[in-house]
């Protein structure tokens, strides 16, 4: 009996550890959010983002692994934001982290994604190195990977012109909570805010912290 248990104590442990969703609410951060040119995942071509976000009301950057589990979690609802509020002057481009190019390219091509996306590092050891880690530490992600990792830019409020394109920004420091998101979204654009839909239970996934205690796990 007391082996039945310790085993059934344990799977829970295992699920309580590794079965957590890491939503985050969006929140406004001081920190210099630098203007960036990085090649684009699809093609041969850079993108500028001072030159991506003219003309538009509200760009959302996310940051993502190609293998996280989190990041799985978002990109469906990514990229139904992006099809749904496009044409009101709203865009996503995406960045890819620790993952090899051709790797990103299948991700893409796989889930159907059709954002816009760039890449800043290609491989995981180089984690520590990039401007994805600077700046959400800056925004207080204690995180291991920190994926994905977004920042809201409103193109009329940004720098015109040196390397800083923004003081001040909306961050998320995990997955979006959807409902949150969209009103966040909508208002921003100027569109009627719709009610909260009826919450649907979704299932738990992994998350890509796994090195992690549970004690230091970002929780909804």
């Amino acid at each position: 009996m007391k082996t039945l248990f310790a085993l059934v104590f344990l799977a829970l442990s295992f699920t309580a550890l590794f079965g957590q969703n890491e939503q985050s609410p969006i929140v406004e951060k001081e920190f210099a959010y630098n203007d960036w040119t990085l090649e684009n995942i699809r093609s041969d071509s850079s993108t500028n983002l001072r030159e991506f976000t003219a003309g538009k009301k509200l760009v959302m950057v996310v940051y993502f692994a190609p293998w996280c589990p989190n990041w799985k979690h978002d990109l469906a609802f990514v990229q139904g934001l992006y099809d749904k509020y496009k044409d009101n002057g709203f865009d996503v481009i995406a960045i890819g982290e620790y993952d090899p190019l051709d790797s990103m390219k299948s991700h893409l091509k796989d889930n159907k994604l059709t954002f816009p996306a760039v890449y800043e590092s290609l491989l995981r050891t180089d984690m520590q190195k990039t401007l994805h880690y600077n700046y959400r530490k800056a925004t207080g992600d204690m995180r291991k990977w920190g994926s994905p990792w977004y920042v809201f830019l409103e193109p009329a409020n940004i720098e015109k012109s040196g390397d800083t394109i923004s003081k001040r920004a909306n961050v998320v420091n995990g997955e979006l909570i959807k409902d949150d998101a969209e009103m966040f979204i909508r208002a921003k654009l100027g569109l009627s805010v719709e009610p909260k839909k009826v919450a649907v239970s979704e299932k738990e996934i992994e998350v890509c912290e796994q090195e992690k205690k549970t004690a230091n796990l970002v929780k909804p």
